[in-house]
This record gives structure tokens, C-alpha cells and sequence, in this order.
């Protein structure tokens, strides 16, 4: 297996003296930083650096063609974005302060030690990477376009804010950083790992493995695998899914119910790219980027001390937080459409009419998000139709959230929403004259569905619609 070259773009070393440059490399590598390109003669830098896309730069300053102070200043002029760490046997204070004000990331003094040396540059490229999705983050939203809108075509939305996270998920694709999605179940978290795998560009596959309910050794067995022998049943040698998911992606769901000494596996995976197989001492290198969800709280539980704090913070490097269905109602008629279509097609049923459907969901809560969205609209085709969906489905499902009623300020985004006002507050009787009216027309004339959507008895709800009546 051929390891994916890290970084993606790759550090020019510039420096006149070759066994330093083959010093650097081998240092680099050992760190599994291997995509780098050496430069013995300075004069060719600023055409290597004009011709190619560089992640960073360690430059030498003493060199007898092009000293490193000329390439320092073109390259911040160049391109001021890209990190440039100086190396160099002069220790003295005016020449670093001098290099750091003609905008140099670092100043290291020769000889290098090795731990200073990556960790600068790894600090370099933590930066570099982040000024490339900033700048494709501002490109987006300039522009309000993605530049890969097919990779989305599973997502069904015209809802703004999920426009927006599009945009983000395009810029943060090909970090090699963890990913964290968050949200509710039903949200379509494991749709949008997908759209990151395609997004990246990585050669590997997509596996995917729920991690709820693994003990510690379950979940070792799983990733990292196991060697012949290491336990009962053991008879051969098995590959975990990081092995399978070389050079791809690994989709790590239900993360928040890990248990703690699973915690500590993984977050060394995520921090050396490096882990061990059941019954072997021999360590092994990864080549795995890792997409983790959840639909749980994590600082809660980290506050609770049941999620590392660490581990926390190295999966939220990049976050992506996908809204419940009930705050992108705007979705509800291109969902209802399609899932009736594919229903349809599925059962052989002649395809509904949704306009009924759609006001009547309007108000509900979906706890089940779009998954319970797909499951209403299956049964009700299956049923007959989607008039079927009007009143009996209901009763069956959670009573809904109350929606909070908009401001005078908010009006304008909430007319499409059930409960609405401006200006002053409406009188108590107009209110429950409205919230009668409002539960008998969505549960389509059924009586026994508004009262439960009222949170009041039938008896009580007959009362009170005939006394709106005789007022009338």
C-alpha cells in the first residue's frame, strides 16, 4: 500500500549545504511528514515557488547565490499567506527580529533539534491549512455557489442555512484534521460523511461502524484488528477497518458513547496516525482520515467527565452541525415530494397529491427528523394515499414541540410558521379562538386529534368549539 503524501502541498526546504537538506528530510519522514522538496540552490527557489503550491518553507538565510533575507522578502510579497520558518547558524537577536519583521513564521537557530524543528512546522502547517479554508470559505460566500454542487444531490434542501454549512463542508473536505458532525437522529449525518469522503479527493473507501455498545476490546478488534492467536477463536490474521479504510475515510458513529480506554486508542490514532493490532507489540501506521458523529452533547458528558477533554477538542477541529427538520420547514414540499415519488415507485402505487400533506406537517415537531419524515410518507403511500397521513398516522406519534411565536422583527421569516404575530399581544380569547381553529383544520376535521394536539379532553374542546360557535 502506497502512503498518501502529507502535507497535500508540500514544504520546499532551501538550503545551500545538501546533507542538511537530506538531514531535514529524513527528520521530516520519520514524523510521517513526507511530501517535501529540496532546494540546494537558492537562485531556482523563487521559480520553484512561482511554478508550484507550497504548504510552508524552511529557509536558510547564508547562501552564496540568493540570500535567504531576498527570498523572504518576494515570498511575503508573493504570497504572504504561505509560512516561511527561517534556519540559520546566526543567533543574534537583531537578525531574527529583522526576519520576523519581513514576515517570517519562525526563526530556529542551527543546529536544529529535531522536536523544534516539527513542531514548528507542524504549527506551520496547522496555519497554512486553515488560510486555505478561509479562503475558500470567502470564495463560497462571494460567490453563493459551490464549486462542487453534484457531491450534494443526496441532500434535498433549499433551506439558506444548509446552503451555508454546503459551503463549509466544500472547504474543510480535504483536511486531514478529524471532522465532527453533530445533530439529532434523523438529521442525515452519515449522508453528509459521504459527501466529505467524495469531497476530499481521497483514493481509499468510505467505511463506516457504529461504536455504541463496544467494549474496550470489541472496538480494538473492529479498528485496529487482531493477529493469529490473540485470543480464543483467533485462528488467523484479521485487518481492522483502519486498515480497510487506507487512504479513505473512517466514519465513526454514535462517538459520544465510547468508553473511556477506547477514548485513549483513538485519540492516539488521531495524534500519531499510528496503533496497534490485538496480540501484536509491532506498531502500525494509518492512513485514515476520521469523520466522527454524534447526536449527544459531548461537553456535557466531557463536563461529566465521561468524554476526554482531549479527545474532545482533537475531533472538533472542524465541526459541522446539521439543524433539526422542524427549523428548515422550508424543506417539508421538496421532501414530501420526493419521498412520495421514490414510495411510490417502490410499491407501485400511483403517485399523491402532497399540497394537503405538506400544510398538515407544517406544524408538526418531527422528532425523528427526516428519517421519521420518509417512514410517515412510505406508510401513507403504502396506505393508499397520502390523505391517509391527515389525521389517523398522527395520533400514533410524540406530540410535537410548541413553537415559539415570532417577534415583530422576525415576522417577515415567519409567515410560513403556524403561530405567528405582530404589533401587541392578542387578546387570551383571540388566541384560543385561533389555537381551536388552528388544531381542527390541521388534524382535518378530527376531533380526538386536535384536543391531543391542544393538550386538552374532547369533552373540553366540544365545549369550547361550541361556545365559538353561538359567539359567532
Amino acid at each position: 500500500m502506497e502512503f498518501q503524501k502529507y502535507p497535500e502541498k508540500p514544504i520546499l526546504l532551501i538550503d545551500d549545504e545538501v546533507d542538511v537538506l537530506q538531514s531535514y528530510r529524513t527528520t521530516l519522514q520519520f514524523h510521517k511528514i513526507n511530501n517535501v522538496v529540496l532546494c540546494p540552490e537558492s537562485a531556482k527557489a523563487m521559480d520553484l515557488l512561482s511554478a508550484s503550491a507550497f504548504s510552508a518553507v524552511v529557509l536558510d538565510l547564508t547562501m552564496p547565490q540568493v540570500t535567504g533575507q531576498e527570498i523572504l522578502g518576494k515570498v511575503h510579497q508573493m504570497n504572504p499567506g504561505l509560512p516561511v520558518i527561517v534556519a540559520t547558524g546566526s543567533n543574534q537577536i537583531e537578525t531574527a527580529v529583522e526576519c520576523m519583521k519581513a514576515g517570517a513564521f519562525d526563526y530556529i537557530t542551527k543546529p536544529v533539534e529535531e522536536s523544534r524543528l516539527v513542531a514548528s512546522l507542524r504549527h506551520a502547517l496547522d496555519i497554512s491549512e486553515l488560510h486555505s479554508e478561509n479562503v475558500v470559505l470567502s470564495r463560497g460566500v462571494m460567490k453563493g455557489t459551490l464549486d462542487h454542487p453534484e457531491a450534494f444531490a443526496p441532500i434535498l434542501t433549499v433551506n439558506a442555512a444548509m446552503k451555508a454549512i454546503f459551503v463549509y463542508v466544500e472547504a474543510i473536505a480535504a483536511s486531514q484534521r478529524p471532522i465532527l458532525i453533530t445533530g439529532e437522529s434523523g438529521t442525515g449525518k452519515e449522508m453528509f460523511a459521504r459527501v466529505v469522503h467524495e469531497l476530499s479527493g481521497r483514493k481509499g473507501k468510505f467505511v463506516s461502524v457504529n461504536v455504541a455498545g463496544l467494549d474496550d476490546t470489541m472496538f480494538s478488534d473492529t479498528l485496529f484488528g487482531h493477529r493469529k492467536g490473540a485470543f480464543t477463536g483467533a485462528d488467523k490474521d484479521r485487518p481492522g477497518l483502519v486498515e480497510q479504510a487506507f487512504g479513505g475515510t473512517l466514519f465513526l458513529d454514535e462517538i459520544g458513547s465510547l468508553e473511556k480506554h477506547s477514548q485513549i486508542k483513538l485519540l492516539r490514532l488521531l495524534q500519531e496516525n499510528e496503533y496497534y493490532q490485538l496480540g501484536s507489540d509491532i506498531q502500525k501506521s494509518a492512513n485514515v482520515a476520521v469523520v466522527a458523529a454524534t447526536n449527544e452533547d459531548l461537553r456535557a458528558r466531557m463536563d461529566e467527565g465521561n468524554f476526554r477533554n482531549d479527545l474532545y477538542f482533537r475531533l472538533k477541529t472542524h465541526h459541522i452541525h446539521i439543524p433539526p427538520l422542524r427549523e428548515r420547514r422550508d424543506d417539508l414540499p421538496l421532501l414530501v415530494k420526493h419521498f412520495a415519488e421514490e414510495a411510490s415507485k417502490s410499491l407501485g402505487k400511483p403517485l399523491p397529491e402532497i399540497s394537503a400533506i405538506v400544510r398538515h406537517l407544517s406544524g408538526y415537531g418531527f422528532p425523528g427528523n427526516v428519517r421519521e419524515l420518509q417512514s410517515m410518507v412510505f406508510d401513507a403511500v403504502g396506505r393508499g394515499g397520502l390523505d391517509h397521513l391527515s389525521a389517523e398516522l398522527l395520533v400514533g406519534y410524540p406530540k410535537a414541540p410548541v413553537e415559539r411565536m415570532a417577534t415583530a422583527e422576525e415576522a417577515p421569516a415567519a409567515l410560513d410558521k403556524p403561530f405567528w404575530y405582530t404589533g401587541s399581544i392578542p387578546k387570551l380569547s383571540d388566541v384560543e379562538e385561533f389555537l381551536i381553529k388552528e388544531a381542527i383544520e390541521k388534524s382535518g376535521g378530527n376531533q380526538s386529534l386536535a384536543a391531543q394536539m391542544l393538550g386538552i379532553s374532547q369533552s373540553t374542546l366540544s365545549r369550547r368549539s361550541r361556545k365559538e360557535i353561538k359567539a359567532s
